[in-house]
């Protein structure tokens, strides 16, 4: 529709005119009555539209877009359940600052307030789990209300935009302009505030750099790389981050996760400055808010973020820099390396350590199928340009600490720890990038959660592989009953079906995998199906962790 036009239109259609002149390509929902009129404008406009199996599911493609692309990803859902059910989304998108809309169907504006047909307070429901919650009255202002949406959502530090839209008013006409595309507003550092960030660095014995969060691009990645390789700085990324920084670069130290290497939390400790960049250090991979005092650090702290309400306020910096990463990472080239380097022989010890801290064959777990080698296959033998994606659980432990991320957009999994992610992450990515590989690893309790969207990769015919890691249990929950209740085994134990019978039964590949010696055929095999495809993969319980069987995590937790 052209920005110019004024004719008459109906909300339904305005609120997809208005997707289109924001440049989107690709929405995701589960179809309800209450916005069958932007349901039926979509027929007339080019842009794909992904039909889901349940609300979360499509809310956490949205997500998955929305990381990938840095543009928001669009989740359309009915009132009441339908928004209910893709909460679990939108909580995904705020904890991990994902540019996201969702637009929910909202009953007719006359039956207000009389607990109608599954009526809802979005604004009240959502306000504290979106970065902003509205609802739309008046026709008219679709374009204004939709343009200050992608502004909020993509601005600052991005985040999810919930947009409730009355029944009636999506039916009714206006004659109103469309609003033009929106660019994320961004900052530049203030004057001078580049040299004094090479002065602090000169001035170093031990400094570190946190690379996180999100506006990042591929450019930036390699901005920054370049800019470590020239500084010989070690460089390490927050949790689920770790795409950010590629893990062969000679700087690259490891990750800030859960159960990390000690040597990498020593360092940040004996550190005297800390380069972070667009992240937050929330709760992991400041390891429960002890891994640098608050307020006050006793380190000094470079804070780089693109939203200023982030900025001191958790942490007092040193010198804050109000700025994206990717508007950083531009200035970095016009830092001259300082003539004395005294932390670059540390660097290198300090990437020696992640590499045997990653080393496969150092460990040896339980179990006849052990996922330190299926780790190490995938390494081996993953395109560079790979999707993978995951949801919570321990399993995902063997992804963070064993697999190699080189490339930017190549790592789907949320920080905020949610279950169920993995599937439809794959999903998401494999709709917005079909010619890429898209691998996804889940638990077998995380995969129940979502399982149904592997219907969704059947429907839309997406080759993506999905490594179900079957240990019985909600393995995390077991960990921590045995470190602070040993022995005492409550609601952690699962019953679970065929995973390859129910990939079949979907129409895509299963295979059951019992030995690690079958795991490379097997997945050849999944590859050359040509079909979504689920590998199910029994795992020894005692392997709940890469180093430490239940058995002795029982076993310590008795003696202290």
């Amino acid at each position: 529709m052209n920005s110019a036009t004024t004719q008459a239109r109906t909300g339904g259609q305005l609120i997809v005119d208005q997707l289109v002149a924001q440049g989107v390509d690709h929405v995701f929902c589960v179809p309800g009555e209450s916005y069958l009129a932007v349901l039926d404008a979509l027929v007339d406009v080019n842009v794909e539209v992904t039909v889901c199996r349940q609300e979360g599911g499509a809310a956490m493609m949205a997500d998955a877009y929305g990381k990938l692309t840095s543009r928001p990803g669009i989740c359309m859902v009915t009132r009441g359940p339908g928004a209910s059910n893709a909460l679990a989304g939108v909580h995904i998108a705020q904890q991990d600052s994902t540019p996201m809309i969702l637009l929910v169907g909202q009953i007719d504006r006359s039956m207000r307030e009389r607990e109608a047909f599954q009526e809802m307070d979005y604004r009240a429901v959502f306000g504290s789990a979106a970065k902003w919650a509205t609802e739309i009255d008046d026709v008219a202002r679709i374009p204004e209300i939709m343009s200050r949406a992608f502004y909020v959502a993509t601005s600052g530090r991005p985040g999810p935009v919930v947009i409730a839209l009355p029944e009636d008013m999506l039916t009714q006409t206006a004659e109103v302009m469309d609003a033009p595309r929106v660019n994320p507003v961004d900052t530049a550092p203030a004057v001078g505030q580049m040299e004094d960030l090479a002065r602090r660095l000169a001035d170093a014995k031990s400094p570190i750099a946190i690379l996180g969060g999100t506006r990042w691009s591929e450019q930036a990645c390699q901005q920054f790389a370049d800019f470590a390789q020239r500084f010989q700085l070690p460089v390490t990324v927050a949790f689920r981050n770790q795409m950010l920084f590629p893990h062969d670069h000679p700087c690259y130290i490891g990750d800030l996760g859960i159960g990390g290497n000690p040597d990498l939390l020593k360092a940040i400790d004996d550190s005297d400055l800390i380069l972070l960049v667009g992240d937050r250090l929330s709760e992991i991979p400041s390891q429960s808010y002890t891994l640098i005092d608050i307020p006050v650090p006793k380190q000094a702290l470079v804070h780089v973020h693109p939203d200023s309400n982030e900025l001191g306020r958790v942490y007092v910096p040193s010198l804050a820099i109000n700025t994206s990463p990717s508007a950083f990472a531009a200035q970095l080239s016009s830092l001259a390396a300082p003539s004395k380097m005294p932390w670059a022989q540390n660097t290198e010890r300090l990437h020696d350590s992640y590499l045997a801290w990653r080393d496969t064959s150092r460990i040896n777990p339980p179990g006849a199928l052990q996922m330190n080698h299926v780790m190490a296959y995938l390494n081996d033998n993953l395109a560079p340009e790979t999707v993978i994606t995951n949801g919570a659980g321990n399993y995902a432990t063997w992804i963070h600490r064993f697999y190699r991320f080189n490339r930017y957009g190549t790592q789907l999994a949320p920080t905020s720890g949610s279950m169920g992610y993995g599937l439809p992450a794959a999903v998401g990515a494999k709709r917005a990038f079909p010619d890429r590989p898209v691998v996804c690893l889940a638990g077998d309790g995380c995969f129940m959660m979502h399982g149904q969207e592997f219907a969704t990769a059947v429907q839309y015919n997406l080759p993506l592989i999905v490594l179900v890691v079957d240990n019985g249990m909600y393995g995390t929950i077991r960990m921590h009953q045995e470190k602070f209740y040993p022995g005492r085994v409550s609601a952690t134990d699962l019953q679970n079906p065929d995973f390859a019978a129910y990939a079949q039964a979907f129409g895509g590949y299963g295979e059951r995998v019992e030995r690690t010696e079958d795991f490379a055929g097997a997945f050849e095999r999944a590859q050359a199906s040509g079909k979504p495809a689920i590998l199910h993969l029994i795992v020894d319980p005692q392997a709940i962790t890469p180093t430490a069987t239940i058995e002795q995590l029982r076993a310590a937790a008795q003696k202290s």
